[in-house]
């Protein structure tokens, strides 16, 4: 296996990997960039902006993408920069936005919020939620204080989603109207010393995930038995996806300012590319909202 660098891009919070028409994609959250490389040299080859902060986003075909911001999900033309407001959760807070998202493979797209700081017992607002190709928005679990990673176990087909402040990974049944069921505890990570933060599958059914606070990689196999750890050169590794050309490289993003988290090594902020794992993914479905 080999960890390296992959061009000299730093970003404040680097989220979102998305493998996409041969490119790396990925979100700076904080800086308000959509941002694509070349997976071989690293350079950014496109450069999009938005209106801070950014959570996540899916591709909507090749020209559009859908977008979470502070509170809205959107649609970015990447062809004109045009912004087009889809939903909007219902809840306003200074400490209230939405974070990690995904698309599903019936062209919806799952979203969850970050809320943080709390103070002492207050319940966290927002939750899970899922924007249907009808563009109607449902909520689809709550109690969640940052949600991370949701993602869908190609073997099993359940649903995950990591809650950071809870350290644990759940997983929930899809039904056909996208509502979610049977939710269990696929996985706690007191035991790591942090929070699950972004996560994805191999193809073998095995989870992976950014152990955001101890600077490292888990994969956790179907059981959730720890199978793989991996120590990064960086203090706060965020998200991660496979992609390459077999879809047998791993790409991750780091954190060098969250506004909650912060790092000043030489590589922090950087996105990483580790080769040789021996293990593969798949690239993400894509949205169908009727745009």
């Amino acid at each position: 296996m080999k960890i390296q660098r992959l061009g000299d891009l730093k970003t404040q919070l680097g989220e979102c990997p998305v493998w996409h028409g041969h490119a790396l994609w990925l979100l700076d959250c904080r800086a308000g960039l959509v941002l694509a490389l070349d997976p071989d040299t690293g350079a950014v080859t496109a450069r999009h902006e938005a209106p801070a902060p950014l959570g996540s986003f899916a591709f909507n075909g090749d020209d559009c993408i859908v977008l979470a911001l502070k509170e809205d999900i959107a649609a970015l033309d990447l062809r004109t920069g045009q912004l087009r407001r889809l939903a909007n959760i219902g809840e306003s807070h200074p400490h209230l936005r939405l974070n990690d998202g995904i698309s599903l493979a019936d062209g919806s797209f799952v979203v969850g919020t970050l809320h943080a700081p709390r103070e002492p017992g207050e319940p966290p607002l927002g939750g899970l939620y899922r924007l249907d190709t009808g563009l109607q928005l449902q909520q689809l679990d709550d109690g969640l204080g940052i949600v991370n990673g949701p993602c869908v176990n190609p073997v099993s087909g359940r649903l995950h989603v990591a809650d950071s402040t809870a350290r644990v990974v759940y997983s929930y049944a899809i039904a056909a109207d996208g509502r979610l069921a049977d939710k269990q505890v696929f996985v706690r990570t007191d035991a790591h010393d942090s929070g699950p933060d972004g996560c994805c599958f191999d193809s073998e059914g095995g989870l992976w995930t950014a152990l955001v606070r101890v600077g490292a990689l888990a994969r956790f196999d179907m059981q959730g038995r720890l199978t793989h750890k991996i120590d990064l050169p960086v203090t706060h590794p965020s998200a991660l996806c496979f992609g390459g050309p077999q879809m047998d490289d791993l790409f991750v993003t780091t954190i060098s300012d969250s506004g909650r988290l912060s790092a000043s090594g030489p590589l922090d902020g950087a996105v990483l590319k580790l080769t040789g794992l021996g293990f593969r993914g798949a690239a993400r479905p894509e949205c169908r909202m009727p745009l």
